[in-house]
């Protein structure tokens, strides 16, 4: 009852109150992220290591054991650890305690990584690692397709062109694309010709070892002219090198050429994805914890017309699995009910009592707590999600049940012939607590 009597003893500080919550509405709703789900913060970091052709048991002794050794002797604040081998890849999975911070523990599982590698097989490289989010979710995919380039074309062209375009979008995460196949220089050997010449696979191996890397090679100044000089270290052609040198035999040089053959290839397809029926790729883009679902998609669309531009015209481009239109009509919806039940509370209030104050009143109210709500939201750092709008969805039908009741109630005061400041005291204290108690029961069940 105390912000009754307060209310009607500083009458005017609650109007300019008011106008100021209407006033900073906008920026408090620009500002605030619109999310799918809250940000919730999962203890959980992942290391995923990489190595093709090790089967998992030697993933498992060779790989993981050694990583989380290092792991409990340098990470604080484990709760437990959990790891999985695969045929060429491995996943440690470190669950921290509540509370614990997740940034040092990403910081410390990446110093132990690098810590490990020099007990690993040869060619290991550093594990990826992996911080889960329950926010980070899909939100836009894109998918290409083309009749004249192959998929190892689409492929490449996906994951060095618009996949790096994208990543200059605030909040957005793009993986590695779904489908077509990993471009590659394969080498494909000749085994008979190996055997008929007397070599092994190890040799073409050194042989491109040994003359395919860079030199540094500096500069000459010739006059009053500095030249970059390079050197013939390197083939710039892939067909070049099929001419590189693997042995010579009686003053006979084999060639690359000679027992293998070197062409543009790809690794071993695992998943395919079509257009139409057309192979091609897909590509999907993640929305960072911490961003606005709305804001990402809307810079990715903005993005997106400018890295296709760059992209042969033969290549179709689709776009789908957006997100942002299940969040806007969620957040119109809210909005619209929100408007809906104070327009027929208004209307219902003008019938039966027939006072335009007191309507004019409840149609202020909702809306008002609707927003006082975002603006306390906003400064709590939440973001405007489903949960929060469903929140919002539930609260404004209890907002227009204990409006209708309370306006009813002093109305009914004042026609007993009580002044006005002591009819609108005794109809409040009389619905304060049933209506808190009927709060809390809304608040309690599910």
């Amino acid at each position: 009852m105390w912000i009754v009597q307060l209310a009607l003893r500083r009458p005017y500080t609650f109007v300019v109150a008011a106008l100021v919550l209407l006033l900073l509405t906008p920026f408090v709703l620009l500002r605030t992220p619109t999310d799918i789900f809250p940000g919730i913060n999962i203890p959980v970091v992942s290391a995923v290591w990489l190595y093709n052709g090790l089967s998992a048991r030697e993933i498992e002794q060779r790989i993981i054991y050694s990583h989380e050794r290092i792991i409990s002797a340098q990470v604080a604040d484990i709760e437990h650890i959990e790891s999985t081998a695969y045929n060429g890849a491995g996943v440690i999975k470190v669950f921290l305690q509540p509370g614990a911070s997740i940034s040092d523990g990403v910081a410390q599982i990446t110093a132990s990584g690098q810590a490990v590698l020099r007990f690993l097989p040869a060619g290991t490289n550093p594990p990826i690692i992996i911080r889960y989010n329950a926010s980070t979710v899909p939100i836009l995919q894109y998918s290409l397709a083309s009749r004249k380039h192959s998929e190892q074309e689409l492929q490449d062209l996906a994951f060095t062109q618009v996949r790096v375009g994208l990543m200059t979008v605030r909040g957005a995460s793009v993986p590695y694309p779904y489908g077509g196949k990993a471009r590659v220089v394969a080498v494909d050997l000749d085994l008979p010709a190996l055997q008929a010449k007397n070599l092994a696979p190890q040799d073409v191996v050194n042989a491109f070892n040994a003359q395919n890397f860079i030199l540094p090679s500096g500069t000459a100044k010739i006059g009053e002219r500095e030249y970059n000089v390079s050197l013939n270290s390197s083939p710039e052609v892939l067909t070049e090198l099929n001419d590189l040198p693997v042995k010579t035999v009686n003053g006979a040089v084999i060639r690359v050429g000679d027992v293998a053959q070197v062409h543009d290839g790809y690794q071993p397809q695992q998943n395919v994805v079509r257009l139409d029926g057309l192979r091609g790729v897909l590509l999907t883009v993640l929305k960072s914890g911490s961003a606005s679902t709305l804001s990402v998609v809307d810079g990715v669309k903005q993005a997106m017309p400018r890295i296709l531009s760059g992209l042969p015209p033969e290549i179709e481009t689709r776009e789908f699995a957006d997100q942002s239109i299940f969040v806007r009509a969620a957040v119109n919806g809210v909005v619209i009910e929100g408007l809906v039940a104070a327009g027929l509370t208004a209307v219902m209030i003008l019938l039966f009592l027939g006072s335009w104050r007191s309507t004019f009143i409840i149609a202020l109210s909702i809306p008002l707590s609707a927003l006082s709500s975002l603006a306390i939201l906003s400064a709590l750092g939440e973001t405007i999600n489903l949960m929060t709008l469903g929140g919002l969805a539930l609260a404004v039908g209890i907002l227009v049940d204990d409006a209708t009741v309370t306006i009813e109630n002093i109305h009914c005061h004042m026609a007993r012939g009580k002044p006005n400041i002591q009819a609108i005291l005794d109809g409040a204290q009389e619905i304060a607590l049933p209506a808190f108690v009927s709060t809390l029961c809304h608040v309690v069940l599910p």
